[in-house]
């Protein structure tokens, strides 16, 4: 099966992996770091197989969910692959989010069978509802008739961080999570050739899509970290021989901040490297490619979208810094309150609609119903701009505005005021309420370990580059900030901590 750049991946995951063992099956297709032995794509057929045969025989429906609790590693990759090639809605669970959103996700998906590795075992006991049983295979299973399975059939169901209610359980069919592993490889002309480096856990969409599913579609190969470590980080880059890697913002800040630098040789080999998930502060991105002299490529996406919407282009194409860039296998937009695209600049809700766009919200039809338009657009919840060139811009989040005396301030505007100062490893803005204002402003940063740098120092930058009206009335200094799965910094947490 061939990539197309204008044509999203046709046929389903069961397609694609019978595909790759027949034409390329000795290859390596993902490599570890713990010791596991390498998956070449027939062993990793094999293994997806057998496991579907498995489930299928102990009577397992088509379409329905298979929870997986597994960390980064070889077995992750295998029950993702098993679950997907059997024609089972593979639910690949956030270990982080905590006991009651782990219980939720297990109980509103309806799966009757866990795949769970042997760390997550007391977890899953913990918080396992009733007839939920953990897997065990069969020693002997004979060969077993799949379940038949087409491009519109359930593939992945991922339950979003639930920062404001209820965790929602996207749903994305085979076609969605092809085209989710596409949009990465056509943005970054992803080769058999290359080999990237995936340190986020791959039950978050970045991890799973842009990593492991681009690897499927583009026929490279991926070495899968079990964690992200900043003293490890160059190293594996240079035992892996990797042509580019995946990261967020928080991760960019701590490698900048750490004293370990990339050997001459593994810098010539990087292509590039990946950002997404959260906006990338203009001072960190630079400070970043000034030191290490690896080009950062800005993205944009979400759970909903199988993670990739918007990329800049590969150098020697124009990066346009502070900008997630333009639409790549997908059409994008900016809409109106009154849900109509608008001319470039002119600022409202950044919308997208294409293949990659998920089926719907599990048993909830009216959130559904909210966030794509009858037109299929999907409303992603963030506000920005299009310029003239077609380059997004991202200027905050509908549900992140904080208002102050009536007057709209995205927290990104302080957020990169604070990461100016090359101290800052991690910040973000914060509003809490007022009686005059309504809302005021606060800001947490951690700072890297021996600065000086005071509170009040840190306001005074900020009223230096936004004016008193918009900088926070104070700075919280933390030894850390509450981040999601995908180390994105949670803002609605920061309210709670600081009280």
């Amino acid at each position: 099966m061939k990539v197309d750049d204008h044509t999203p991946p046709g046929g389903t995951v069961r397609d694609w992996l019978d595909d790759r063992a027949g034409a390329v099956g000795d290859r390596e297709a993902y490599v570890f770091f713990d010791g596991e032995p390498a998956l070449t794509w027939s062993g990793l057929h094999g293994k997806a197989r057998q496991l579907a045969e498995q489930l299928t025989a102990q009577g397992v429906e088509k379409g329905a969910s298979i929870a997986i609790l597994q960390p980064n590693g070889r077995d992750v990759i295998e029950c993702l692959y098993g679950a997907l090639y059997g024609g089972f809605r593979a639910t690949v669970i956030n270990l982080v989010a905590g006991d009651e959103a782990i219980g939720y996700a297990l109980d509103h998906c309806e799966a009757h069978i866990a795949l769970v590795g042997d760390a997550q075992a007391e977890l899953f006991e913990r918080v396992r509802p009733a007839g939920m049983s953990r897997f065990s295979a069969s020693s002997l299973v004979e060969a077993t008739a799949l379940h038949s399975l087409g491009p519109d059939d359930d593939a992945l169901l991922m339950y979003t961080s639930g920062t404001t209610g209820r965790p929602k359980g996207v749903v994305h069919s085979h076609a969605s999570l092809l085209a989710g592993g596409w949009t990465p490889t056509l943005a970054h002309k992803l080769a058999p050739e290359d080999r990237g480096l995936c340190v986020l856990p791959i039950y978050h969409i970045n991890g799973l899509c842009v990593t492991v599913l681009s690897t499927l579609i583009s026929g490279g190969s991926l070495a899968v970290v079990e964690k992200f470590s900043a003293r490890k980080f160059w190293g594996q880059c240079e035992s892996a021989n990797v042509t580019w890697f995946s990261v967020v913002p928080t991760i960019i800040s701590h490698l900048l901040h750490s004293d370990i630098t990339p050997t001459a040789e593994t810098k010539a080999r990087l292509r590039f490297g990946r950002s997404a998930s959260s906006p990338l502060a203009p001072d960190l991105q630079t400070a970043f490619e000034t030191r290490f002299e690896v080009p950062i490529v800005e993205t944009m996406g979400l759970t909903e979208t199988a993670a990739q919407m918007l990329s800049n282009p590969l150098p020697p194409g124009v990066r346009k810094i502070g900008s997630p860039g333009k639409a790549y296998g997908n059409e994008a937009c900016i809409l109106s309150a009154d849900l109509t695209p608008l001319p470039p600049n002119t600022k409202g809700e950044i919308a997208v609609r294409g293949p990659n766009v998920m089926r719907e919200y599990l048993k909830n039809k009216d959130a559904t119903r909210e966030t794509i338009t009858s037109d299929g657009w999907l409303r992603t919840g963030d506000l920005g701009y299009i310029d003239e060139d077609g380059y997004f811009f991202v200027t905050g989040r509908l549900k992140e505005l904080i208002i102050k005396g009536g007057e709209n301030i995205a927290p990104r505007e302080i957020d990169e005021a604070l990461y100016s100062h090359p101290d800052v490893i991690e910040a973000a803005a914060f509003s809490v309420p007022c009686k005059s204002y309504g809302e005021r402003i606060e800001a947490a940063v951690k700072l890297r370990d021996g600065s000086s740098m005071s509170s009040e120092r840190l306001v005074e930058i900020c009223v230096e580059r936004l004016g008193s009206f918009k900088s926070p009335d104070k700075v919280h200094i933390l030894d850390d900030l509450p981040k999601g799965p995908s180390g994105k910094i949670q803002r609605i947490k920061l309210q709670d901590l600081i009280k």
